[in-house]
């Protein structure tokens, strides 16, 4: 299989990167749609996925156009490097599901920007296909490590904390631990997150609805604990 600055090899190489751009958009196209049938995300990030790979295409194809036949390998992946690390990905919580999508979709952009884009719509719709599937299958939907989980609660700067919820949390939860206490609301409020463990699992509510007493019935939230409290 040949690139297409080889196949296409009488047409004007910038021609060439202009049909390398538009194949490598549709096949974003392609492969944001199918992972979206499993991916829940913004209308932002579902942008971000398509457009991406063609940007990554139009950069390495306009740098295998203006880099001289003779240039060796040493040169060409070093500009390709530099020119690559202009991009930055900023994501506020990126999950690892987002993170992988627009990494794959990065991975075919290069591809498509060499030419080679009957490999980049493999890739693309390989990884979007598996995706889906393994998206499918409920193996990990109910694996957990613990029953460990996040506790969130906001409250007004005047109230101490110290022992402000230890009667409520020692009725309902089996232990619990305060790890973070940081000011919100341009400093007006604190909140306070603890690693805890339920006594009994349908208590819930029944432990937000005394919480709200306490706090004002300022936010409270109750998550999966995770590790450092960090996703990918």
């Amino acid at each position: 299989m040949d690139s297409l600055f080889n196949l296409l090899s009488t047409v004007d190489k910038v021609y060439i990167c202009l049909i390398i751009m538009g194949i490598t958009f549709a096949i974003g196209l392609v492969y944001t749609f199918i992972a979206s049938l499993k991916l829940r995300a913004t209308k932002s990030f579902f942008v971000t996925s398509i457009i991406t790979p063609m940007i990554i295409a139009s950069i390495i194809s306009m740098v295998s156009l203006f880099l001289d036949s003779t240039a060796s390998g040493a040169v060409r992946i070093a500009t390709i490097a530099v020119a690559l690390g202009l991009i930055r990905f900023r994501s506020a919580n990126g999950r690892g599901e987002e993170l992988l999508l627009l990494f794959g979709g990065v991975g075919f952009g290069l591809i498509g920007g060499l030419g080679y884009v009957v490999v980049a719509a493999i890739l693309a719709v390989l990884v979007s296909s598996l995706f889906v599937i393994l998206s499918s299958l409920n193996i990990f939907k109910f694996k957990r490590l613990s029953d460990e989980k996040l506790l969130k609660i906001t409250i007004p700067e005047d109230l101490d904390y110290n022992e402000a919820f230890d009667s409520i949390l020692k009725t309902y939860l089996k232990n619990y631990e305060l790890i973070e206490i940081k000011t919100t609301g341009m400093g007006s409020l604190f909140r306070l997150s603890y690693k805890v463990e339920l006594l009994v699992k349908d208590s819930e509510k029944a432990l937000i609805d005394e919480l709200r007493i306490k706090n004002s019935n300022l936010e409270i939230s109750l998550l999966p604990y995770v590790e450092a409290n960090k996703s990918l």
